[in-house]
């Protein structure tokens, strides 16, 4: 498994294309970005700190990751094309290299990408999007929504709150109902023209309530208060949650979130779960898009880089337009989340083995 000067040779240039191309569209979009939103920063007089270091530095790691599939496959085709074009790699099979022996120096260096992109998509990018996020908050975007009418929540097994109203910018909710069932029967239910959250004693307060105990078929207990502080598996931030919000959670974070959304009986469970595993399944393809960038620019054919880099842009572009169709059956259909991240990279790398075996001949 030691390392040969080959090796080391097509690693150095597989990543130094890679960083050195996608460097390049970062200067690029970054100074496209300026000239668009150079009036939002001047009539909001955004510091040129904040600008630089809040703002394009946080934006740089979301920038690689969310291209970094597309640039593997760039700077395969690119450097492995030209190693055909001046006859380089006729002379590693010439000197007893098999095709196979041949790929091991790409898979070193995709494996390398898809750990970097892991890192970035669950962990890194999700910190950094915090303080993305305030910027554009205070400086891009308007204020969110912060107003939303008829919540249904479910907060425990069995356990099911509503709002008619909630002001999220108030933490306060009107006309709730909070009811208890156990095996399909309520026995209890509690009522408030207002509920507010308390922040110094971590608690909500009702007002004006009535509590209903069902003791068994034939006899209720009702209480009545002008004033009561309760405790309930609710935080006002897990109310109204905005889809967004997972931007800024690394993946164990998601996890979490995703089974407090099944138990509150969220209809955006779907897209969460979607969203996670895309975070894993998009990183993977970068070692199967490098198998199939191989097979292909491997041989010198009529029309050379630009044939080879005009065929892998097409490969690329059509993985990521399967990639979003499969998702939005996921989401919208009925398709599991897991086959619907999965079956893009599943039916290439069945395309790439092929082109693989096939590439020697």
């Amino acid at each position: 498994m030691k390392l040969t000067i080959i090796d080391r040779y097509i690693i150095r240039k597989f990543l130094g294309t890679f960083f050195f191309a996608i460097s390049l569209l970062i200067i690029i979009v970054i100074i496209f970005d300026i000239s668009e939103k150079i009036d939002d920063f001047i009539t909001k007089q955004a510091p040129l700190q904040a600008i630089i270091f809040d703002y394009y530095l946080n934006f740089i790691p979301f920038f690689i990751n969310l291209f970094s599939n597309l640039f593997t496959f760039i700077a395969v085709v690119f450097f492995t094309s030209r190693l055909a074009a001046r006859t380089e790699i006729v002379a590693m099979l010439s000197g007893g290299i098999s095709f196979r022996r041949l790929l091991r120096p790409y898979m070193i260096s995709a494996s390398f990408l898809v750990i970097l992109t892991l890192y970035l998509s669950n962990f890194l990018i999700p910190h950094t999007n915090i303080t993305l996020r305030e910027f554009e908050k205070k400086y891009l975007k308007n204020p969110p929504k912060s107003n939303v009418m008829n919540l249904h929540l479910q907060i425990e097994p069995g356990v099911f709150v509503y709002f008619e109203s909630w002001d999220n910018k108030e933490k306060t909710g009107y006309r709730f109902t909070l009811e208890k069932f156990q095996d399909s029967l309520m026995v209890y239910k509690l009522l408030s023209d207002r509920i507010k959250w308390d922040s110094t004693a971590g608690k909500w307060r009702l007002e004006q309530y009535v509590e209903r105990q069902m003791q068994d078929t034939s006899r209720h207990k009702l209480v009545f208060g002008a004033m009561k502080d309760t405790t309930l598996n609710l935080l006002p931030d897990e109310i109204m949650v905005d889809k967004e919000d997972i931007k800024i959670m690394n993946f164990s974070e998601l996890n979490a979130f995703i089974a407090r959304e099944k138990l509150k009986g969220s209809s955006m469970v779907r897209f969460y779960e979607t969203e996670k595993h895309k975070r894993i399944a998009v990183p993977v393809s970068a070692i199967i898009l490098t198998l199939i960038g191989l097979s292909l620019s491997s041989r010198k054919v009529r029309g050379g880089t630009g044939m080879h880099l005009g065929l892998g842009i097409a490969i690329t572009f059509s993985y990521i337009l399967f990639m979003q169709i499969s998702t939005q059956f996921s989401v919208y259909g009925s398709m599991s989340p897991l086959l619907a991240t999965w079956l893009p990279n599943m039916l290439f790398f069945v395309v790439g083995m092929y082109l693989f075996m096939k590439a020697p001949k």
